[in-house]
């Protein structure tokens, strides 16, 4: 029960896109209960990937072995951070909420989950990923977290030839 690595980007698309109608949902619909879910789905998914994660087991098990195309497969610890943050965004909301009663502050935390959620379940364009990457070349995160992002020629052999010279 851990983290996968490498992750599958569609499965992993597919859990944005879910994260997305949770947040448009309570929302919407100014249901904070859905808060409850929205957190244990991200604590569960950070913990042990899509293995307690019924949005996660959904993804993986029903959604991206139907999608037509081989999967693509990405490194698994920048995937992990976001749903870290995404630990961070969701339990915050359940703290404003539950805990100091700001449903302002409450639906803003959400709205920006559900934002980052979207660009990476319809663009492909994960944030928390974008600052994985950041914090590693700023020595935040050690290359030895995830090998596969310190050195872009395991991803891409191409780049690993000699330039003529």
């Amino acid at each position: 029960m851990s983290f996968p690595n490498p992750v599958n980007e569609y499965a992993a698309r597919t859990v944005a896109a879910g994260v997305v109608v949770l947040c448009i949902l309570a929302i919407a619909f100014r249901q904070p209960w859905l808060l409850i879910p929205l957190a244990y789905g991200f604590w569960a998914r950070v913990l042990t990937g899509p293995t307690l994660s019924p949005l996660g087991q959904f993804a993986t098990r029903v959604i991206a072995p139907r999608l037509p195309g081989e999967p693509r497969l990405v490194a698994g610890p920048p995937k992990r951070f976001a749903q870290a943050v995404g630990v961070a965004f969701s339990s915050t909301a359940l703290i404003l909420w539950f805990g100091f009663g700001l449903s302002t502050a409450t639906w803003i935390v959400v709205g920006s989950l559900a934002v980052a959620a979207f660009l990476e379940s319809a663009l492909g364009l994960c944030l928390g990923c974008k600052a994985f990457g950041i914090l590693m070349k700023l020595g935040a995160i050690p290359d030895d977290i995830c090998e596969a992002c310190a050195d872009i020629s395991l991803r891409h052999p191409e780049l690993a030839r000699s330039t003529p010279g």
